[in-house]
């Protein structure tokens, strides 16, 4: 899937006006997924998606790898916070509310649990805490 595609997707699905709005939404979460999810999960993501649309993930693990704890200890836990912070960051990064940034991160999710695979996406879903796990597609959410 290309960016534009992505990003018109994003738009469409979360009500948003332009694409400007849907490119801030879509930043805004993968950068919150790759802080809750671990490194290899979010580099898997970014591999699948177009280059713009990989970078946050990319540039949250580099921050990782950048780190001095890090450095001597591979990240294979995310960071672990709820469903209230991952709103709260999603809505500082994207200049919106927390009911808005719920919205636009269920839309983001959405969209990319068809644009990558679905092994991947159950991997994803395997990572967050149920109460994340709320936001991906109904079908994927329920799986265990």
């Amino acid at each position: 899937m290309r960016y534009e595609e992505l990003t018109g997707q994003v738009q469409a699905h979360a009500g948003l006006p332009d694409r400007q709005a849907a490119e801030r939404a879509l930043r805004a979460t993968l950068e919150t997924l790759a802080e809750r999810v671990p490194d290899g999960v979010a580099d898997h993501l970014a591999a699948q998606l177009p280059t713009e649309a990989a970078e946050p993930l990319r540039e949250v693990v580099a921050g990782h790898e950048a780190s001095p704890r890090q450095r001597t200890e591979s990240r294979t836990r995310g960071e672990p916070f709820d469903l209230t912070a991952f709103a709260g960051r999603v809505a500082w990064r994207s200049r919106s509310s927390e009911d808005v940034a719920i919205r636009e991160a269920t839309a983001v999710l959405e969209v990319l649990d068809a644009a990558v695979s679905p092994e991947l996406m159950l991997k994803v879903c395997h990572v967050l805490p149920p109460d994340i796990r709320r936001l991906l597609p109904t079908a994927r959410a329920t799986e265990d």
